[in-house]
């Protein structure tokens, strides 16, 4: 199951390797259709990349630090660093590539 990120768990969930951060929130249609994607990600990728939500409602700081104008937004993070940004619906396929290109 995806990790649930707050201010206060981001920085050791993302400060190594890879991890995709899915920002939604429980209002928004697009982000209902993503979850599911996001948790088979997180199930097929467990213990070689970290798949997380952030409720953009309860976690608006994380949201305004990246930008984060529209949901879905799907944030790659290398290390801790930013390095690739999606917005809007992704499927499973385009974002299990986009992780390749990092691990």
């Amino acid at each position: 199951m995806a990790v649930a990120i707050t201010k206060d768990n981001f920085t050791e969930n993302v400060a190594q390797g890879v991890s995709l951060l899915d920002f939604w929130a429980p209002w928004c249609g697009p982000c209902k259709i993503q979850l599911p994607i996001v948790e088979e990600l997180s199930e097929e990728l467990k213990g070689t990349a970290t798949i997380a939500k952030v409720n953009v409602d309860e976690e608006p700081e994380l949201a305004s630090q990246f930008g984060v104008m529209s949901i879905p937004t799907l944030i790659l993070f290398k290390d801790g660093q930013p390095v690739d940004k999606l917005v809007g619906l992704q499927s499973k396929e385009s974002l299990k590539a986009k992780l390749q290109n990092y691990m």
